[in-house]
C-alpha cells in the first residue's frame, strides 16, 4: 500500500509539473510585450490504477490565454465553466455537445492507456496518460500554429509535426501507432482542416465571449491626502489602453508617471498613470483622467469625492500595493492564480475524429 502510494505521488507530480510547464510555455508568448499572441489548449489527463476515492482517473482542462475556462472529469461527468462569461455559453445547446464529445474522449483515453502499457509489458501499477492539443493565433499578423502531443508516465511518446503534418514518435513503442496514423491520410487531412481553422475559430470565438463580459472600470486612488493620485484602468481587452491627463481641457503631459501594462487573473489588462500635482493645485484646476479603448472612452474629472467614493482604507491599501509591485510580481501572481484554480461554429467532425483516435 506504502507503494501503492508513493507511486501514485509520484505520478501526480509529473501530472501537475507537467501542467505547469505546459501552461508556461505558452504564457511565455502570452506575455510578450504586444500580447497578441492567444493561445487555445486542452490537456487530458488518464491515470491508470489508481483507486483514491474521489480522485478521477480522467480529466480535462481547457485554457484561453492560460487562463482556466472549463474543466470536466470522470467523477462529475459534467463540464464546468471556470469563468463567468463562460456560464452564457454553458446555457447553450452546443454545450450539450462539447460535454458529450469529453465523454466519448473519456472512453477512448481508457482504451489508449491500456494499448500503451501492453507495448510497454506492464500489466499493473499506476500510469499516466497525457494528451495536449490546441492553437495559437497573433491577432496582428493572423498567423497560426496548431499542437498535438502525447506523453506517458512524464514522457514524450508520439507528436504530430506540424511542417510535414506527420506523427512522430521519440520510443519504439510509438512506432506502431506511428505507422497507422501516418497512413490513414483521411484523418490526416481532418487533422489539418482541424488545426488550420476549426480550432482558431474556437480560439476567436471565446476571445470575442471573454471581450463581451468584460467589466471595465477607471478608479482615482490616492494613499493619503497629500501623496500623488493614481488613475487605475483595469479590464480592457485587448491590451492596448492609452491614458492620458487634461489640465483645464488641455493636454497635460507632465508631473506624470505612467505604468506598463499589466495582466489580470481573467485575461484582462490594466494601466495606471501616476499625477505627481500637489491637491493645493488639482484643487484650483480642473484635471481629467482620460482613458481611451477600441471599446470606447472613459473619462474620471479629480475631485475629492471622486477619489473618496471608491474603496475603503483598506481595500484601497490593497490596490495602491497590487500596483506598485510591478509588472514581475503582478505576472508571477497571474500565473500562481492560473495554476491554483484549475464565429459560432459546433464541435464538428474534425474534432470529433481527430482527438478520439485509437493508439
Amino acid at each position: 500500500m506504502l507503494k501503492y502510494i508513493s507511486n501514485l505521488s509520484i505520478y501526480l507530480s509529473i501530472y501537475l509539473q507537467d501542467l505547469k510547464q505546459l501552461l508556461q510555455t505558452f504564457r511565455l508568448g502570452f506575455l510578450k510585450s504586444t500580447y497578441s499572441l492567444h493561445t487555445f489548449i486542452t490537456l487530458y489527463t488518464e491515470i491508470n490504477g489508481q483507486t483514491v476515492a474521489g480522485f478521477p482517473d480522467i480529466s480535462a482542462v481547457t485554457t484561453l490565454d492560460g487562463q482556466q475556462i472549463d474543466y470536466y472529469d470522470s467523477e462529475i461527468k459534467k463540464l464546468i465553466p471556470k469563468q463567468d462569461w463562460m456560464k452564457e455559453f454553458a446555457s447553450e445547446d452546443r454545450f450539450k455537445e462539447y460535454t458529450e464529445f469529453r465523454e466519448r474522449v473519456q472512453q477512448t483515453n481508457k482504451i489508449n492507456i491500456r494499448f500503451i502499457m501492453e507495448r510497454f509489458n506492464q500489466s499493473h501499477g499506476v500510469h499516466v496518460y497525457q494528451r495536449m492539443y490546441g492553437c495559437d493565433w497573433d491577432d496582428e499578423t493572423g498567423e497560426s500554429r496548431g499542437f498535438d502531443q502525447h506523453g506517458y508516465d512524464g514522457q514524450d511518446f508520439i507528436f504530430l509535426d506540424m511542417k510535414e503534418f506527420r506523427y512522430v514518435t521519440p520510443v519504439l513503442q510509438g512506432i506502431i501507432t506511428m505507422q497507422k496514423w501516418n497512413n490513414d491520410r483521411e484523418q490526416l487531412e481532418l487533422l489539418k482542416q482541424y488545426y488550420e481553422y476549426e480550432c482558431v475559430e474556437w480560439l476567436k470565438y471565446f476571445l470575442t465571449s471573454r471581450k463581451a463580459g468584460l467589466e471595465r472600470r477607471v478608479s482615482l486612488l490616492q494613499w493619503s491626502s497629500s501623496s500623488p493620485v493614481v488613475c487605475h484602468a483595469t479590464g480592457f481587452y485587448p491590451s492596448a489602453v492609452t491614458i492620458t491627463w487634461l489640465k483645464n481641457g488641455e493636454d497635460h503631459d507632465e508631473d506624470m508617471d505612467l505604468g506598463e501594462i499589466l495582466p489580470n487573473e481573467d485575461g484582462t489588462f490594466q494601466k495606471t498613470s501616476i499625477l505627481n500635482v500637489p491637491p493645493d493645485d488639482w484643487k484650483k484646476h480642473q484635471y481629467v483622467c482620460v482613458v481611451e479603448h477600441e471599446t470606447g472612452t472613459i473619462r474620471k474629472i479629480l475631485t475629492e469625492d471622486e477619489i473618496k467614493s471608491n474603496n475603503s482604507p483598506l481595500e484601497l491599501y490593497i490596490r495602491i500595493l497590487t500596483i506598485l509591485l510591478g509588472s514581475s510580481a503582478a505576472a508571477a501572481l497571474f500565473w500562481i492564480a492560473c495554476i491554483l484554480h484549475k464565429k459560432k461554429a459546433s464541435y464538428g467532425k474534425y474534432v470529433y475524429l481527430s482527438i478520439s483516435e485509437l493508439i
